[in-house]
C-alpha cells in the first residue's frame, strides 16, 4: 500500500525535493529579517503537521497540544542543564530524543482515558492537560518554570544561529512532513479516515480503531516535543509562560484549517500565509494588527470553506469535469 501511495503521489514527491533543494539555499539569499520569518514559517509548517497527524487525520481535534511544546521544551532544558553531555552536537541530539521520548511516555499514559473522549469533549480534556502541565512546572521549584531556565548555545560559533536553528527546523520539518506522509498513504492513513468519518462503523468492520487513534497521538507528540525543544533553544532562555501557550496549540488549528484539514500540504499552506500575513504584510500596523488579522482570516475561510488546498482542488475538478457537491473530499487528490 505504501509503493502505491508512492506512485500515486510521485509528482508531489518530486515537488517536495525540488522545493527541499530550494530551501537549503533559503538563508544566502535572504535577509537576516527574512531568514527568521522563515525559520517561523518552518516551525510553525512542523507544529500544524504535526498537530494534523493526529486531529487531521483522525479527526481528534486537540485544544492542547502545546503541552508537548513545553514538555517537550522543558525536558530538553533539564537535562542539558543538571546532566553534561559533552558539548553542543551531544546537546543538539541527545536533547532532541529526550524531548521526544518524554513526550512519547506522557502521551502513552494519557492517550488510553483521553481518546475515549470524542470531539469537544477530547479537545476540551486536552486544554486541561496542557493547562495542568503549565501550573506544575511553574509552581514546582524543580522545574525552574518560574524562575527559567538558561539553555545551552547549540550553533558553532562560526555559524549564526538565525541560520543555523532555519535549518535545524527545516530538518525537523522535513522529518515531520516525512512521517506524516508515510502515515496517510499506508494502511493506517486508510484506518484514520475511517475513524473521523465514522468510528463505531470502522470498529464494526474490524478496522483497530483504538491502536490506530494511539499510535498517531503518540507520533503526534513525539514529533511535537522535538520542536519544542528545537524552539526552546532559539530562544536561549524559556520560562513556563513562554512554552505553555494556549495561543501555540490554537495557531495549529487555524493553520490545518486555513491550509485544508486531513491534508499535509495544508498545515504547509496555511503556516506560509498566516505568518507572512502577520509578521510581513501587517507587521507595522500594531494598532489594528489583530483587527486586520481577525478580518483577512474570516475571508479567507468564507472564500475557501475548505481550505486553500480543497479551493485549489475544486478548481482543478472543474477544469476537467462539472463538480459534483455531493462527492465527498477527503484531501487525498493532493497529500
Amino acid at each position: 500500500m505504501l509503493k502505491q501511495g508512492i506512485r500515486r503521489h510521485r509528482w508531489w514527491i518530486l515537488v517536495s525535493l525540488a522545493a527541499l533543494v530550494l530551501l537549503l539555499f533559503g538563508p544566502a539569499v535572504l535577509s537576516p529579517f527574512h531568514t527568521r520569518v522563515a525559520q517561523l514559517i518552518l516551525m510553525s509548517a512542523g507544529l500544524a503537521l504535526a498537530w494534523s497527524i493526529l486531529g487531521g487525520f483522525s479527526g481528534y481535534w486537540s485544544f492542547g497540544h502545546t503541552v508537548f511544546i513545553g514538555v517537550g521544551a522543558f525536558g530538553a532544558a533539564l537535562l542539558e542543564t543538571k546532566v553534561d553531555l559533552g558539548g553542543p552536537a551531544a546537546n543538539l541530539i541527545v536533547g532532541l530524543a529526550f524531548a521526544g521520548l518524554v513526550c512519547g511516555i506522557l502521551a502513552a499514559i494519557i492517550a488510553y482515558p483521553l481518546l475515549r473522549l470524542r470531539g469537544i469533549y477530547f479537545a476540551i480534556a486536552m486544554l486541561g492537560v496542557s493547562q495542568v502541565f503549565g501550573e506544575l512546572v511553574s509552581t514546582i521549584d524543580w522545574f525552574q518554570g518560574s524562575l527559567g531556565i538558561v539553555l545551552p548555545r547549540l550553533a558553532p560559533r562560526e555559524i549564526d544561529p538565525q541560520v543555523f536553528y532555519y535549518y535545524l527546523f527545516l530538518a525537523l520539518t522535513g522529518i515531520t512532513l516525512l512521517v506524516g506522509f508515510v502515515i496517510k498513504v499506508g494502511r493506517i492513513g486508510y484506518g484514520l479516515v475511517a475513524v473521523r468519518e465514522d468510528e463505531d462503523t470502522a470498529a464494526m468492520m474490524g478496522v483497530p480503531t483504538e491502536g490506530y487513534k494511539i499510535t498517531v497521538f503518540v507520533i503526534s507528540a513525539v514529533l511535537t516535543g522535538m520542536i519544542g525543544a528545537a524552539y526552546a533553544h532559539s530562544l536561549g532562555y524559556i520560562t513556563g509562560e513562554s512554552v505553555f501557550r494556549v495561543d501555540f496549540s490554537l495557531n495549529m488549528i487555524v493553520y490545518a484549517l486555513l491550509g485544508g484539514i486531513g491534508t499535509l500540504i495544508g498545515p504547509i499552506v496555511g503556516a506560509i500565509v498566516m505568518v507572512v500575513l502577520t509578521q510581513v504584510l501587517l507587521g507595522d500596523l500594531l494598532d489594528i494588527h489583530m483587527l486586520a488579522t481577525g478580518a483577512l482570516l474570516a475571508i479567507l475561510v468564507l472564500l475557501a470553506p475548505k481550505g486553500i488546498v480543497g479551493f485549489v482542488q475544486g478548481l482543478l475538478r472543474g477544469r476537467r469535469k462539472a463538480p459534483d457537491p455531493a462527492a465527498p473530499s477527503d484531501g487525498r487528490a493532493l497529500p
